[in-house]
């Protein structure tokens, strides 16, 4: 938690809300098996901040980054979608560099989180190429890290003596174990509840001096302007979806989870989510719903794109969300 040596992108140039308005732009063609693909790029392209960024070509016009850049692929698709006078477009550049952004093949099915995840860190890492010797502190000061990024607070106490120690870790994306919570409040009051540890799991006490029960809790220490969520759905114990209903509100006050429970609200808005269908989490299909930049809601399935309401984004057994503070 050093201040960083240096800021690579000023955050008061970080625009929140759209800087131009369009109908929404083109759907995706699936080419082969990559609607997993489609997904993350459309809720990426309806990212204000990051959209208004991509488009205003800031990074492309400083990159010298010799092949392989997610940055640049990002401004092209993004101008491409939303520029488009066509219904539907193929998202060629992003599925010819797959091989540079993960372990995924266009013919065979893939998971959007997983996706997410490392096209996040392809972006992160451009946003990086050319920054020699940085601290670890200037690192997330990326225009990536500063719109999706965030930190964790570790904290253990010892139940004997009740030393505190602190840990911290960034993040782009939290993934919450659903378990039987039927909403996402109760995830995320799940995922703030601290834990014992004890028997094997103890750890020694730099007060006590030996291995001792204790507690640990992880609370939210810096919230991210985007934050983004993955219902965990994957059984770990078999290949199944763990399909329960687990409510998700349009706005969403992130307060009771953080660090300093003492503050004022911290609102954010739903603006994307994404939906897989089939029993499995190794096949299926993926789509998504994003709210456009004219404030409308619309269904995004690969090369369709429809209008619908909140009631009905709402409605959906979701996979990922994405709010907007």
């Amino acid at each position: 938690m050093t201040p960083p040596q240096r800021i690579l992108f000023p955050p008061e140039k970080i625009y929140m809300d759209w800087q131009q308005i369009w109908r929404p732009g083109a759907g995706l063609y699936n080419l082969g098996s990559t609607c997993y693909i489609n997904v993350i790029l459309q809720c990426l392209t309806y990212t204000p901040p990051l959209a208004n960024y991509l488009l205003s070509s800031h990074h492309s016009q400083f990159c010298h980054q010799q092949g392989f850049c997610m940055m640049c692929i990002m401004e092209e698709h993004v101008r491409k979608v939303l520029y488009s006078s066509v219904s539907a477009i193929r998202p060629r550049a992003v599925i010819k560099n797959l091989k540079f952004i993960g372990e995924f093949k266009p013919d065979r099915p893939g998971d959007a989180y997983e996706f997410l995840c490392c096209t996040l860190s392809a972006m992160q890492r451009a946003c990086l190429s050319g920054s020699i010797d940085l601290d670890i502190s200037s690192h997330t000061t990326t225009i990536i890290h500063q719109i999706f990024g965030g930190f964790l607070r570790f904290r253990v106490t010892c139940l004997s003596c009740q030393a505190v120690s602190d840990s911290y870790k960034t993040f782009l994306d939290v993934l919450l174990k659903i378990k039987a919570a039927s909403s996402l409040t109760t995830v995320l009051e799940n995922f703030v509840t601290p834990k014992q540890l004890d028997g094997k799991k103890c750890l020694k006490c730099s007060k006590c001096k030996k291995k001792i029960a204790a507690s640990k809790r992880i609370t939210i220490h810096h919230t991210p302007r985007v934050f983004t969520v993955c219902l965990g759905r994957a059984d770990v114990r078999s290949s199944r979806k763990i399909s329960q209903v687990v409510e998700y509100p349009e706005y969403l006050d992130l307060q009771p989870y953080v660090s300093d429970t003492a503050g004022e609200l911290l609102l954010y808005s739903l603006y994307a989510i994404v939906v897989h269908s089939g029993h499995t989490c190794l096949g299926g299909h993926f789509f998504c719903y994003t709210k456009a930049n004219n404030g409308l809601w619309y269904k995004m399935d690969d090369e369709t794109v429809d209008g619908c309401d909140i009631h009905t984004v709402l409605g959906q057994q979701a996979y990922l969300l994405f709010y907007i503070r």
